[in-house]
């Protein structure tokens, strides 16, 4: 079974920018880390693959791959598998990033496979149309991210929010159990309440977070600002 996340959430995704590598993800893990403390507000970090198992000894925050591939353990030379991922110590993956593509097939068999071995699974879609195929297949979390958006900063939020209550009406007739995030251009307190606002459980960034002269103060004003919405939702 995998770990239980906490709503309204943040999902960090670290790429592999050189801000965000070595011993500068550990940095950026431990300030997630912090302002989920001081917030009260679930925050998870998915750092580059070589630094997974180092950033999971150092925070006590949710860790998550940026990637699985479709195979069990074998001869697959250069790939990521699932065990692996779960021997790290991380609690789950993203899957089909836009920088990742899949195809359906495998997509289902990633899934599969993550919730064989008890990992929490976070689907990137990019339309309304690839989220309803997503929500079929049931992942825990799916977040919809428009990728001509992607690093911006016009958030999806704003400058798609037929896309983003597209989505969230999809997921919700479809698979009402599968959690919903939105991603693209988030890059301050406001767009992650306007998500909020649409119907989401929170946002999926990352270069906003990675390259912010000030990562902690941007990460508790989108802290204080999901909490916030999240609270006028009821």
């Amino acid at each position: 079974m995998a770990a239980e996340l906490r709503y309204p959430l943040i999902a960090l995704n670290f790429k592999v920018y050189l801000e965000s590598i070595g011993e500068n993800a550990i940095r950026l893990a431990k300030i997630a880390e912090e302002v989920s403390r001081e917030y009260d507000v679930s925050i998870i970090v998915a750092p580059p693959l070589l630094d997974l198992r180092a950033v999971v000894e150092q925070v006590s925050i949710p860790v998550f791959a940026q990637h699985v591939d479709p195979h069990r353990p074998g001869s697959h030379t250069g790939s990521i598998i699932a065990e692996d991922v779960k021997a790290s110590g991380a609690v789950g993956s993203i899957v089909n990033h836009s920088e990742k593509r899949l195809l359906l097939a495998d997509i289902g068999a990633v899934l599969a496979r993550l919730r064989e071995v008890g990992l929490i699974s976070l689907l990137c879609t990019d339309t309304v149309e690839t989220t309803r195929a997503g929500a079929v297949l049931g992942p825990d979390i799916l977040a919809i991210e428009p990728p001509e958006l992607i690093g911006t900063g016009v958030p999806v939020s704003k400058a798609k929010p037929d896309v983003v209550t597209g989505a969230v009406e999809a997921i919700r007739r479809i698979n009402p159990s599968v959690h919903i995030l939105c991603g693209a251009g988030i890059s301050a307190g406001d767009d992650v309440a306007k998500a909020i606002e649409l119907g989401t459980e929170g946002v999926l960034l990352a270069s906003a977070y990675v390259k912010a002269k000030d990562p902690k103060k941007l990460l508790a004003e989108m802290a204080e600002a999901a909490i916030r919405s999240w609270e006028k939702r009821g």
